[in-house]
């Protein structure tokens, strides 16, 4: 039986996945307040202490290709575990927006 487990990838090779691929959710795991004040283009919010053991409304397909990103990495990488448990297979976590050399809005 193959693992379940998140793959870290740098923030370039994120956003190389964003622009070659249309069908990615790009995941912000901070809170409201934090996103509110800037996020990357079309990143949806699922506020790390909302993600319990119940898979979060906002993913609803647990084979989608999900690029998870918080302010540091810290909360992205708990996030990322958090979704493997939940039986999510395709989790990239790149880390933090606080490094992200890319536009944001």
């Amino acid at each position: 039986m193959v693992k379940a487990e998140y793959h870290k990838i740098s923030q370039d090779e994120a956003k190389k996945r964003m622009d070659e691929h249309e069908n990615i959710l790009i995941v912000d795991v901070r809170q409201e307040n934090e996103y509110k004040e800037g996020h990357i283009k079309d990143a949806v919010l699922v506020p790390l202490d909302t993600i319990s053991d119940e898979k979060p409304e906002a993913l609803p397909d647990s084979n989608q290709e999900i690029l998870v990103y918080c302010r540091s990495g810290k909360r992205s990488e708990q996030a990322s575990r958090k979704l493997v448990a939940l039986g999510y297979t395709n989790i990239y976590d790149f880390g933090g927006i606080n490094t992200w050399p890319y536009e944001t809005e």
